[in-house]
């Protein structure tokens, strides 16, 4: 991962993944249901509670109910996905740049200015 910070949202799937041992294909999968990365303690308490399936095992599961295939065509990363924001976002802020200098631009030559 480079030195950048991940947004907030992003991080907490980090630690998810850490904490939970999850692969990058079952946190791609648990965001696509919707699930929330704070609240996935409730659902990895197989140990304590034995009929609970453990946690990549639900995911899994419950992916395939949903969109009928067992995983993702595409796993992207955590931080590939982040990485990706950061690029798409700096491509439109160069855009918007570029737009508000040609407007100028047109303006002067209007104006005579």
């Amino acid at each position: 991962m480079s030195d950048l910070k991940l947004p907030e949202n992003l991080q907490d799937w980090v630690v998810a993944r850490r904490r939970f041992r999850l692969s990058h294909a079952h946190v791609q999968m648990a965001r696509e249901l919707g699930m929330n990365p704070r609240k996935l303690g409730k659902l990895d308490n197989h140990h304590q509670e034995p009929w609970k399936a453990p946690l990549p095992q639900f995911i899994e599961h419950l992916y395939f109910k949903r969109f009928g295939r067992e995983r993702p065509a595409v796993v992207v990363s955590i931080e590939e996905r982040a990485q990706a924001q950061r690029d798409k976002k700096a491509v439109r802020r160069e855009a918007r740049m570029k737009a508000r200098e040609e407007a100028l631009l047109l303006q002067e030559r209007f104006t005579g200015s």
